[in-house]
């Protein structure tokens, strides 16, 4: 290699050592993200604990002996039906992509020896007892959650206008937790309490927490405030989600009445970006049935690949009923005018891109906003919400039953003064 290559390549380790994000060289459709770089960037005292994020596939699995494989070789595949077939072939189409994405990072031998010290750090998580964590969802469905308060823990710099006069009455502010809009205005993270545990709230953040039937109260009262990045995560019907008893889920015909139309910038719009499993049932419903009734119009479909620390893949890419991979779809949801004009600013989405990370706990997403900057109409800096949210970003308002979920103190720790 010679001296250029080796000084680009370190450039290139840098910047994602500082942004996440790695470009792989020669091929624009493919990233390597680490999230927790990326969820980080929110933060001023505190940090993402990759040792806490990072909970799963570090550890490659243990071999798998020949007479095994043969073993399940030798078993009948079992015979697809109409709409499995039509999966499959979804599938077949893209497979070199997600082939070639796969190929570039095992090819990237700048970046691909840094992977199993993404999760290497001088902080550990903090121990919790089983089942200790706080049930938002079970909090959120009784009669008193109107009641629920979070006590806001303010900075020293943080001054507040309306009903505050003065630092010392203002060290901290209790806020309702469910049904209302809670705000971190501020240019640094703040801590929380609430049921005697604490939460850190990202700089320029606010969350809105309850269920669907409440969503309504998240919808501007300004049409200038709405919002130009709309990101939704569904809780789909899933047979392994039930079983698991991660969280619960809801059957998709409660997706219809989410408001995305109120949501979006009145005048600019705003791109939406959708997670879907690979089931041919849900893709049918998001495009024959969701996006038509939310009045977005599909533009791209983007990918997820997920591998393990030494670098493989997390399944066979072929396994039918568990690939290693999700999609993310992309529309547009247009703003008032819709002439030639304003269609002309919008930014073409390339199709089938290429993101490639190592999944943290069950369903957790990585954040995607960053990746979509490009295409978000309006102007800067784009106003961002998350739907079905489960922990917070800088800059972002999330909505959903419990997106305090990763907020726990014990995710986080502090940064060296």
């Amino acid at each position: 290699m010679t001296t250029e290559a080796v000084t680009n390549n370190n450039q290139k380790l840098s910047r994602f050592m500082k942004s996440g994000i790695y470009r792989f060289q020669g091929s624009n459709a493919v990233v390597f993200v680490d999230p927790v770089r990326l969820l980080n960037l929110s933060y001023s005292h505190f940090r993402v604990t990759p040792s806490s994020y990072y909970s799963r596939f570090f550890q490659p699995n243990p071999r798998v002996s020949q007479n095994q494989t043969k073993r399940k070789r030798k078993r009948k595949q079992k015979e697809l039906n109409q709409r499995e077939q039509a999966a499959d072939e979804r599938h077949q189409r893209v497979k070199p992509l997600l082939m070639n994405a796969h190929e570039c990072l095992l090819r990237a031998d700048d970046l691909f020896p840094s992977l199993g010290k993404l999760r290497m750090g001088k902080f550990e998580p903090k121990s919790t007892v089983a089942g200790d964590e706080q049930s938002f969802v079970e909090l959120g469905s009784v009669w008193q959650a109107p009641l629920f308060e979070i006590s806001l823990h303010l900075n020293p710099d943080y001054r507040l206008t309306a009903d505050c006069t003065s630092l010392q009455n203002c060290e901290k502010k209790n806020v309702p937790a469910f049904g209302s809009l809670v705000s971190n205005e501020t240019d640094s993270d703040m801590e929380a309490d609430f049921m005697n545990r604490r939460y850190i709230i990202p700089k320029h953040s606010s969350f809105y927490m309850s269920d669907l039937k409440q969503i309504h109260g998240l919808i501007p009262g300004k049409h200038e405030c709405g919002f130009n990045l709309i990101v939704i995560d569904p809780p789909w019907e899933n047979g392994s989600a039930n079983q698991k008893s991660k969280y619960p889920t809801l059957p998709n015909r409660y997706f219809l009445s989410l408001p995305i139309k109120r949501l979006a910038h009145a005048d600019e719009g705003a791109l939406v970006a959708l997670w879907v499993t690979n089931k041919e049932k849900l893709r049918i419903f998001v495009e024959k049935d969701l996006f038509p009734k939310w009045g977005v119009e599909y533009m791209a479909t983007h990918y997820w690949l997920k591998v393990k620390a030494d670098g493989s893949l997390i399944s066979e890419l072929d396994l039918f009923h568990h690939r290693p991979y999700e999609c993310l779809i992309l529309g547009y949801c247009y703003g008032k005018d819709e002439d030639s004009e304003y269609l002309s600013k919008l930014k073409s989405i390339p199709d089938c891109q290429v993101f490639i990370s190592i999944p943290g706990d069950y369903s957790r997403k990585p954040p995607v906003g960053e990746m979509l900057r490009e295409y978000i109409p309006g102007l800067e800096p784009a106003r961002c919400l998350e739907l079905f949210a489960r922990e917070l970003l800088g800059g972002w308002t999330s909505w959903g039953n419990e997106p305090l979920r990763f907020q726990d103190s014990r995710y986080f720790s502090r940064k060296d003064p």
